[in-house]
C-alpha cells in the first residue's frame, strides 16, 4: 500500500523566511514558487511549505525522516542557521542513527544517517 516517502508538507506563518531558511540548508532553489505554496525537489521528493495555518495545533506532528549522509555535520548545519534541537544523535540499531530538530517556524524535521 505504502511505497515511499512523496512529500513532506511544512506549516509555515512566514513563507519568504521559510523559503529562504530552507534554500540556506539544502542548498536547493525552490522550482515552485508561489505567495500560497513553495516546493522544492529533494532528490525526488518534494518538501512544500505552506503558509495556510488553519487547523494546525502545534505540537500535533509527525515526525518524517530526510536521509543525511553525517547525522552530526547536519545537526550542526540546521542549529547555527537557527533549528533547535528535539533529539540529539541517536544510534537505533547498527549503523543507523537519527536526530530530530525543530526549524525556525515550529515544523519537526527528522534526518537519519545509515539505512
Amino acid at each position: 500500500m505504502l511505497k515511499k516517502l512523496r512529500t513532506v508538507v511544512y506549516h509555515v506563518a512566514d513563507i519568504e523566511a521559510a523559503k529562504n531558511w530552507y534554500i540556506k540548508i539544502t542548498g536547493v532553489q525552490p522550482y515552485f514558487d508561489e505567495p500560497f505554496y513553495v516546493g522544492f525537489d529533494i532528490n525526488g521528493c518534494e518538501l512544500g511549505l505552506d503558509p495556510d495555518l488553519t487547523n494546525i495545533n502545534p505540537g500535533n506532528q509527525s515526525v518524517a525522516y530526510w536521509a543525511v549522509d553525517d547525522v552530526q555535520a547536519a545537526v550542526k548545519k540546521m542549529t547555527e542557521a537557527g533549528a533547535s534541537i528535539v533529539q540529539e544523535k541517536t544510534n537505533v540499531g547498527g549503523p543507523i542513527f537519527v536526530a530530530s530538530l525543530n526549524d525556525p517556524f515550529g515544523n519537526l524535521i527528522g534526518i537519519i544517517e545509515g539505512a
